[in-house]
């Protein structure tokens, strides 16, 4: 089963169950390396399907100051993709039906370069690639390299997304999309749940695929509203700014608390 196939069974499967995908989001190598496979295993736990699994940048212009703050740490701390990869390909043979997707932006990719991060990305059991910053029109190369090798690229849509680009976003998609939620960056305070929760609806019915909605996810409650017409949701700020809070030893346990929470309530 390839990287894209494995995404398509996570979704067939709550589907199945009447229940969300859960996806959780972290930054590899924050707060320090030595917990990131730790807090993987403990977001297993806690019952998530599919983890995200950021990749440091720079220049993170997406992300809010959580997440820019934690890609920071890790840069920090050397991450490099290899090491990402390394900690995805073990992380793999312990789970291996919960995929993981990499987040990040186009730079670090396109530097890796396309056919080497597909290549190696398959490798090592990544099921798929969500970058932020490379829009439907510029992803040709990096979408047919992943494809080629049974990875997805996941598309983001935004609010402000027509029926124009929602066709050129749908052609580039094979597992699901991503609905941000809100027009800011990552953490920004949701405002309007049930209507974030209707636009997101009347998106997935245009796509005609699998959507989940992040950015601004935060409370069980958050996670129910706004995925109520959709197939899951991403938490990502909130799970981050927990795990810096927590004392080293405890950053497992309470990533699996987290997640536990949100897992009960969609």
């Amino acid at each position: 089963m390839n990287g894209i196939q494995q995404l398509q069974a996570v979704f067939e499967r709550r589907q199945a169950q009447g229940r969300k995908v859960l996806i959780p989001y972290i930054t590899a190598g924050d707060p320090d390396p030595e917990t990131t496979s730790a807090v993987l295993d403990s977001l297993v736990a806690g019952g998530a399907d599919i983890i995200e699994l950021g990749v440091p940048f720079s220049d993170p212009m997406a992300d809010g100051p959580v997440i820019a703050a934690a890609s920071v740490r890790a840069l920090e701390n050397g991450f490099s993709m290899d090491r990402i990869l390394s900690i995805g390909r073990a992380f793999h043979e312990r789970h291996p039906d919960v995929p993981i997707v990499l987040f990040g932006y186009y730079n670090p990719f396109f530097r890796y370069g396309h056919e080497a991060l597909a290549r190696e990305a398959a490798a090592a059991g990544i099921a798929g690639v969500l970058c932020v910053d490379c829009p439907p029109e510029e992803a040709g190369p990096l979408h047919n390299a992943l494809t080629e090798h049974g990875l997805a690229l996941i598309p983001l849509v935004t609010p402000t997304s027509d029926a124009g680009r929602l066709a050129k976003i749908g052609s580039i998609a094979t597992a699901f999309a991503y609905y941000v939620s809100v027009t800011g960056v990552t953490g920004s305070a949701l405002v309007g749940q049930e209507a974030i929760a209707e636009r997101a609806g009347q998106v997935r019915d245009t796509l005609g695929l699998p959507l989940v909605v992040g950015f601004g996810v935060r409370t069980p409650e958050d996670a129910r509203c706004v995925s109520q017409h959709v197939d899951g949701v991403v938490v990502g700020s909130a799970l981050v700014q927990t795990l810096l809070d927590a004392a080293p030893t405890d950053r497992a346990s309470k990533a699996q608390a987290f997640i536990g929470a949100l897992r009960n309530a969609v």
